[in-house]
């Protein structure tokens, strides 16, 4: 569903991203790590055509994004810290969202399991770090579309918001849809991630399946994995 050709991209000296290749399709759940600074945020934002790369192609859905808009209308995207307008409800944020995307379906089940509907009326820059995450989640997941980008999906949640979000991506999994996750909690993407690929200093280091990191490693746990794959 998406395919990445010699992806580069430089901020001043910086080198963020350096030829990027990478193919993720659909019925694939990818976790993409790498310590802070290594091009995580940086490759998420070219995907959504936040940032534009000196050089490669994006393609989405076997078309080129640059230039286009319309594509991101079917990816849902859940920000690490959404930046919304403070005087602004929620619900007006709902109904702009609506008015923007105009898609003919809604998937209501975050909103309605974080009972969304109760606190509408509550401007944004009132709410606390969690109630954020909770209306991130609910519209990353509302408009039903057919590849999801979550980063950090479940920092600053409690337990029980965090169970009830990845009980939802799970279920998404099994649609057969593209989710990309980014998080630094990996025992929170072991239960259904089916691929890992890990950034750092701007390149993909490796793109592998869990069980043969696993393997590699020697190590059971997906953490443990990844932190002696670091060390070494």
């Amino acid at each position: 569903m998406i395919e990445i050709r010699g992806l580069n991209k430089r901020f001043g000296n910086f080198v963020a991203l350096k030829d990027i290749h990478a193919r993720f399709s659909n019925d694939e759940c990818i976790a993409l790590i790498g310590p802070n600074g290594s091009g995580k945020t940086t490759l998420i934002k070219s995907l959504l055509g936040m940032v534009i790369p000196e050089e490669g192609q994006i393609f989405f859905e076997g078309n080129q994004i640059l230039g286009s808009w319309e594509y991101r209308k079917r990816i849902g995207y859940m920000p690490q810290a959404g930046r919304y307008p403070e005087n602004m409800s929620i619900d007006q944020l709902f109904t702009m969202m609506r008015d923007i995307r105009k898609n003919d379906g809604e998937d209501k089940e975050l909103y309605d399991l974080f009972d969304i509907e109760s606190i509408k009326s509550k401007a944004l820059g009132t709410l606390s770090g969690g109630m954020k995450q909770k209306v991130n989640a609910s519209l990353a997941f509302l408009f039903d579309p057919n590849a999801l980008i979550l980063d950090e999906p479940t920092a600053g949640l409690d337990p029980v918001s965090s169970e009830i979000l990845k009980a939802k991506i799970s279920k998404e999994c099994r649609k057969s849809k593209l989710i990309i996750i980014t998080s630094h909690v990996l025992s929170d993407l072991e239960e259904f991630v089916s691929r890992v690929v890990f950034i750092q200093d701007g390149v993909i280091r490796f793109s592998k399946n869990l069980t043969e990191i696993k393997t590699d490693t020697g190590e059971h746990t997906l953490s443990k994995a990844i932190a002696k794959i670091m060390s070494a």
